[in-house]
């Protein structure tokens, strides 16, 4: 259909959907649902075997330094963050050729991008836990077919089918990021890390708007808008062709029981594991070891876990308010205060060419000083730039410098927090809640997104003051309970990390 469409410039609307289309739509989620189904075997054999007792815990050798398999495996998964990031990245490229197509307005286009952002809400939970039930690396996959069958996006004659297929491509793109740095946080040396995590995210998330602006620019002009969505299929191709490279976390293996299969992939990347070394690992991480049978989400909320993911979840709704709303609305808010488009465009671009060093920066930091202290600094800042936008605001203020001052401060310290936010979730929760952690974190930014647009559509935005210290409160109350209960994870294993929150938990258990 989008080939015999060539001739009407690949416009599709009002093209009937006839019943091969229909068919071929149904076995799209009856394929993705028979791939799932296809591992459930496996997840019944890890069953059987982690309740008959034949676990071994044991991680991966922390004092090697980083060799070819390391940096295959980062190189697959910097391919697959740039491709996740791609896909939300598309929405803002899309949006002109679908006003134009489909002749509505831009209110109505606008629902593409809500609907997208509560997509990859959900999915950021619920592939962080698919990953913690089925395995890392089977999620990735599983993902990567979604954004295949979801490519059909492109062949959508109507809008609002569009709308149903863009949930279901936000929902495979929000899974993918949380899965990509639970899985480097577990195979990456101790020492290595933290700087890996964070380069990880800036690298990806730079490289993911770089394609799709890219490829909007060469594509765009000769097959449309459409050829964008389409794109789902080849760049899902790639992750299942580079997956030969992407191994199953030997953490999740031996948490559920799969020892051999746990000692095949530390062999691999570490050398030989034999049994004894093995034993000794599994003795040396016994104390903060959780089985599977505590595998619950609750265990979040608990003990020495509760304050952490109390502050990680409110700094990340901040954030995403921040980003999705108090930058989108920053542009407008200038010219309402007197300053002319063009003035307010140069200041923004300026204060974007300050921040870009700040992304180094945040590296250095997290990696040479400290995890926690360098969050929970870069989320003070951002506050503090709000408070400062609040002040601008209030009395009505229109100094040049201090307007540059305050942006400029405001990308830097929102940049290096969700650059720190996601992998700082994914060192300190247990094995097998790691995913669903680092799921749970990335889908409260988004949510933040999506709050921020309804403030946006409410008007709150449309006062200066009144959004920033909005944003700056919770952001505040955040930094405080991250730094009064967070866990210094720079180069400690991840075992260690474990055993030092469970010593908090005992801490709060004994206080009340």
């Amino acid at each position: 259909m989008f080939a015999c469409a060539s001739h009407m410039g690949y416009e599709m609307v009002g093209m009937p959907m006839d019943t091969s289309m229909l068919i071929g739509m149904a076995l799209i989620p009856a394929g993705l649902l028979l791939a799932t189904y296809g591992l459930m075997p496996r997840i019944e054999q890890i069953r059987q075997r982690g309740a008959s007792g034949a676990g071994l815990q044991f991680h991966v050798a922390d004092g090697i330094p980083l060799n070819r398999e390391h940096w295959k495996l980062v190189l697959v998964l910097v391919i697959a963050l740039t491709i996740d990031v791609m896909k939300p990245a598309s929405l803002g490229f899309v949006m002109p050729g679908i006003t134009k197509e489909y002749q509505i307005n831009k209110e109505t286009a606008g629902l593409l991008a809500l609907v997208a952002l509560t997509g990859t809400t959900v999915g950021s939970v619920i592939w962080g836990r698919m990953a913690d039930i089925f395995g890392r690396r089977a999620a990735i996959l599983l993902s990567a077919l979604m954004f295949i069958g979801t490519a059909i996006c492109g062949a959508m004659p109507e809008f609002e089918w569009n709308l149903v297929m863009c949930f279901l491509m936000g929902a495979s793109a929000g899974g993918l990021l949380p899965i990509t740095f639970t899985l480097m946080a577990e195979m990456v040396p101790a020492a290595h890390r933290g700087w890996l995590l964070v380069a990880l995210g800036g690298v990806g998330t730079s490289a993911g708007y770089l394609v799709a602006a890219g490829a909007a620019s060469v594509l765009e002009p000769l097959f449309s808008w459409r050829a964008l969505w389409l794109l789902g299929l080849p760049t899902g191709a790639i992750i299942i062709f580079l997956s030969r490279m992407l191994p199953e976390s030997p953490r999740f293996l031996a948490n559920v029981g799969l020892g051999n299969e746990a000692r095949f992939v530390l062999a691999k990347f570490a050398g030989i594991v034999d049994q004894q070394a093995a034993v000794a690992a599994s003795a040396s991480s016994a104390g903060a070891a959780e089985t599977s049978s505590d595998a619950s989400v609750r265990q979040m909320m608990r003990g020495g876990y509760a304050p952490l993911t109390i502050g990680l979840v409110v700094s990340g709704i901040a954030w995403g308010m921040a980003n999705f709303g108090f930058l989108l609305w920053l542009p407008t808010n200038l010219r309402g205060m007197g300053m002319d488009a063009g003035a307010a465009n140069a200041l923004l671009a300026k204060s974007a060419f300050v921040a870009l060093p700040g992304t180094l920066v945040v590296i250095w930091l997290y990696h040479r000083w400290s995890s926690i202290k360098a969050l929970v600094l870069f989320i003070a800042l951002t506050a503090s730039s709000l408070l400062l936008f609040f002040i601008l605001g209030h009395f009505h203020m229109q100094s040049v410098p201090a307007m540059v001052a305050a942006t400029a401060l405001l990308l830097v310290s929102a940049s290096g927090v969700i650059a720190m936010l996601i992998p700082y979730a994914a060192e300190i929760y247990p094995v097998h809640l790691r995913a669903t952690g680092s799921g749970i974190i990335a889908a409260s930014s988004k949510l933040g997104g999506i709050l921020g647009a309804a403030f946006g559509v409410l008007g709150v935005f449309g006062n200066l003051s009144l959004a920033a210290l909005l944003i700056a409160v919770p952001m505040l109350i955040s930094a405080v309970l991250l730094l009064k209960s967070g866990i210094d994870t720079r180069g400690q294993r991840l075992e260690d990390i474990q055993k030092a929150v469970a010593r908090k938990r005992v801490a709060v258990t004994t206080e009340s």
